[in-house]
């Protein structure tokens, strides 16, 4: 089963570190990244651009909006993810509590929906 660890920070916490604790910060993540590649569970990862590049799409009566940003109801922001495969939940959820972020946001652990191959 594929789980997909998706890290949300408050805004600005990136930006708020001092310069040594961002490159801290990157190396525990380097590290982290390697663990789960080492213990054979990393499908793939990466960091998202910070919010203020994002643009949203919805629509409604047929008609797209476009809105600059993520323009979601919410403290934190989605910051990058990882997809990992792991046999159980519990495995799962013991590699999300090592992300390095979870010690001042939160790591949301989600299965990926596995859909059957397509027939045209």
């Amino acid at each position: 089963m594929q789980y997909m660890l998706l890290i949300y920070d408050e805004p600005g916490t990136w930006e708020n570190m001092a310069e040594g604790d961002q490159a801290a910060m990157m190396n525990e993540y380097y590290r982290y990244t390697d663990s789960l590649r080492d213990a054979g569970v990393l499908v793939s990862s990466a960091p998202l651009d910070e919010t203020g590049t994002a643009t949203t799409v919805r629509v409604r009566d047929g008609k797209r909006l476009i809105t600059d940003g993520p323009f979601a109801e919410t403290r934190e922001v989605l910051g990058g993810y990882y997809v990992i495969e792991c046999e159980t939940l519990d495995e799962a959820l013991g590699h999300a509590e090592r992300v390095p972020s979870a010690r001042f946001g939160s790591i949301e652990v989600r299965p990926v929906v596995q859909l059957p191959a397509r027939t045209a």
